[in-house]
């Protein structure tokens, strides 16, 4: 019996200019968003951030999706230049001060694993919400053409810069993924023994749209 490919296991169809084409015929955009350290905040501080997403959630129509990706951090790379630059350093005040910063940063580590945080907001569209657009109980493979797929796009990029201006309000900082960005973060997601130490694959040049 053959086995099943990854691919029947996504729900993933297509990535085409930023967006995921779901196989439901669903579009998804996905924003990066930063994060910030509230617990340092004060009082009045916190209380008008808490306002502001408060008022942004009751302003929304739609529905989100907000993604947490904790990821081991790799530093072998920094700790291999830290090694080269004593070696280099001719300073010797300088090369023992860089020795001791490798023995702190080693114990650091040695103490417990130190992840990232990235955070993200995913945005959704449905192909059948453009008018003309068959309907998905009806017997057709749903495939848009593209103009419908460009005013579904459009209306999908609206939302997400609504998305983006309220979160700005309450302080952070937004940024749209484009093809090679939601490539890289979904392959991250299946390999990220591969991801934490910068492995990526090479994206071919005819995916990147």
């Amino acid at each position: 019996m053959p086995q099943a490919s990854t691919q029947q296991f996504l729900e993933m169809e297509q990535v085409k200019e930023g967006v995921f084409i779901l196989k439901n015929k669903g579009l998804r955009g996905v924003i990066m968003v930063s994060s910030q350290n509230f617990a340092l905040k004060s009082e009045d501080e916190q209380n008008a951030t808490i306002y502001q997403f408060q008022n942004f959630l009751n302003s929304l129509d739609f529905p989100l999706e907000i993604v947490v990706q904790s990821r081991t951090l790799n530093i072998t790379g920094y700790l291999e230049k830290l090694k080269e630059l004593e070696k280099t350093q001719e300073n010797e005040l300088l090369k023992i001060q860089i020795s001791e910063y490798q023995k702190f940063i080693k114990d650091l580590i040695a103490g417990g694993q130190i992840l990232s945080k990235n955070f993200f907001v995913v945005v959704p569209f449905s192909l059948i919400e453009i008018p003309g657009f068959p309907s998905a109980k009806k017997k057709t493979d749903g495939t848009p053409s593209e103009d419908q797929f460009q005013r579904a796009k459009s209306q999908l990029w609206q939302r997400m810069e609504f998305v983006a201006l309220g979160l700005r309000r309450c302080g952070l900082t937004c940024a749209p993924l484009n093809t090679s960005d939601l490539i890289e973060l979904f392959w991250s997601l299946y390999h990220p023994d591969e991801a934490e130490v910068g492995y990526y694959p090479e994206i071919p040049s005819e995916l990147i749209q």
